[in-house]
């Protein structure tokens, strides 16, 4: 069972923690990121970019770079249709370690960084409306550094 909002990890792209807001209305994952540029190595397409990890912070940034895997069309919060970013990427919570689907998109003006929604959590985890952070206790967080 995960709360509304839990703490995760993105250990491929390095990320030991982020606050992620478990939306079973929305059918995809976001990522906050900026500066997304695309490039090809090896003859394969990669992704890098940007990212502020903590909410109301935009003096912490971290560089990450993963392989496109497509690009997904996603209505935005306003309504509007867009094509972002798709990565594959391994999510932690608990700890339970699997890979999701990961649009990246600005999410700047969003309460929060992440958004997890049900194609990442279908089959794993029942959603407890009710709580929050159920999985910190099970999870170590790293001291932040500033």
């Amino acid at each position: 069972m995960v709360g509304w909002r839990e703490w995760v990890a993105l250990p491929d792209l390095g990320l030991a923690e982020i606050k992620a807001k478990i939306d079973t209305g929305a059918r995809s994952s976001a990522l906050h990121a900026f500066n997304i540029h695309t490039f090809e190595r090896d003859g394969r397409q990669f992704v890098k970019f940007v990212l502020h990890p903590y909410q109301r912070d935009s003096r912490t940034t971290m560089h990450a770079e993963a392989e496109l895997s497509g690009y997904r069309r996603v209505r935005n919060p306003g309504g509007r249709t867009e094509s972002r970013p798709c990565i594959k990427t391994s999510i932690r919570i608990f700890e339970e370690e699997y890979r999701i689907d990961l649009t990246l998109t600005n999410r700047d003006m969003m309460g929060f960084r992440m958004l997890l929604g049900r194609q990442a959590i279908r089959g794993r985890f029942l959603v407890n409306a009710g709580r929050s952070y159920i999985a910190r206790k099970v999870m170590r967080k790293p001291k932040r550094s500033t």
